[in-house]
């Protein structure tokens, strides 16, 4: 396992920043490698946030089995996350992932 750290930008929108202390932007840095040695991927983003970053409760609000929720639009340094292999994507040194619900009361 490396000691190595990757720092990424993330942001939220659509009323995701709520559930993050109404913080829209975050720079972070990340190890390099998962808690089983594998390269740091967005399922390792999606959990550190949840864990470490998330002020608010409501962790189903943003996540729905140990995957971001319908209704949440990722995208990865502004390409759909779906043409990038979703939550499998290997984080890299300065991307921008973004997190926007598409989901509306009314």
């Amino acid at each position: 396992m490396s000691d190595e750290t990757l720092t990424i930008n993330v942001e939220f929108s659509g009323g995701l920043e709520l559930l993050f202390d109404n913080q829209k932007k975050y720079t972070l840095s990340l190890p390099s490698n998962d808690e089983s040695g594998a390269p740091s991927n967005v399922a390792f983003l999606v959990r550190h946030l949840c864990n470490k970053v998330m002020k608010d409760a409501r962790k189903d609000m943003f996540v729905l089995d140990d995957t971001v929720r319908p209704g949440i639009l990722v995208l990865i340094n502004e390409a759909d996350w779906e043409l990038e292999g979703e939550d499998q994507y290997e984080l890299q040194k300065d991307d921008h992932i973004m997190f926007v619900s598409t989901l509306h009361g009314g």
